[in-house]
């Protein structure tokens, strides 16, 4: 029987590898990679409009929705119940759009949350609860910082 090659990482000890027949793989030291360049853009270079409206908000308090999730309060337009007919199509047509937030951790959904950008969040809290975080906070639904 053929006796395998020494280990270089082997370092007083018998076998590092897990098997003993196994071959050392060569290691060879690597060139460094070069610097990325930095970017910038120049696109728009004095437009504020270029911003994303999260960067451009003055007040950026999260309303908690439950079990740790948490959402912008100032983008909430409505938070309504989940029984009617009207809500249960926003549901499943957000749910096909790819706008479907739930945040309810398998739990039952009390309330609905709609977001200023058309997304849905499902919530496991009663939206009296949640308006009264949102009052808590200085906000009225849909009102913008």
């Amino acid at each position: 029987m053929r006796e395998a090659p020494e280990c270089p990482r082997a370092v007083g000890s018998t076998s590092c590898c897990r098997n003993s027949s196994a071959r050392p793989i060569p290691w060879a030291p690597r060139e460094p990679t070069p610097p990325s360049p930095t970017w910038s853009s120049t696109s728009r270079p004095n437009s504020t409009d270029s911003a994303s409206r999260c960067r451009t908000l003055s007040n950026r308090t999260l309303l908690g929705v439950g079990y740790g999730n948490v959402v912008m309060a100032s983008r909430v337009v409505a938070v309504v119940t989940p029984a009617s007919a009207p809500m249960k199509r926003l549901r499943e047509e957000a749910a096909q759009r790819g706008k479907l937030v739930d945040a309810t951790q398998g739990r039952r959904t009390r309330s609905i949350l709609v977001l200023d950008d058309d997304h849905v969040v499902l919530s496991a809290i009663n939206p009296e609860t949640i308006a009264s975080r949102l009052e808590r906070e200085g906000l009225e639904v849909g009102e913008e910082a």
